[in-house]
């Protein structure tokens, strides 16, 4: 049986390869200002909790705690907003499938 390795980090971001759902969503984080983002308009737009969680763990995407007024209550949130490593991942031109 092999043996686990635990300790083994993740690829570096520009070392994988972005889902088309992921580029959409670094794209509308790029877009959305210096503050991003809110953790429930990305889930309205489609995105999934696995998929946002995914992009910050790779540190593609960073996450930031806020409060916000709605009428008179006060909540929390969570604002996403794209890394410079998300800004490269987006820029680098797609992989082609090999053909081997």
């Amino acid at each position: 049986m092999p043996e686990s390795t635990p300790d083994k980090k993740p690829p570096a971001p520009s070392t994988r390869r972005l889902s088309t759902e992921g580029c959409r969503a670094l794209e509308m984080l790029a877009t959305s200002g210096p503050t991003g983002a809110t953790e429930a308009i990305m889930l309205a737009h489609g995105f999934s909790a696995r998929l946002l969680a995914s992009m910050v763990k790779g540190g593609l995407v960073t996450v930031a705690i806020g409060t916000m007024r709605a009428g008179a209550r006060l909540m929390q949130v969570r604002r996403l907003s794209i890394t410079d490593a998300g800004r490269r991942a987006l820029a680098e031109p797609p992989r082609r499938p090999s053909t081997t």
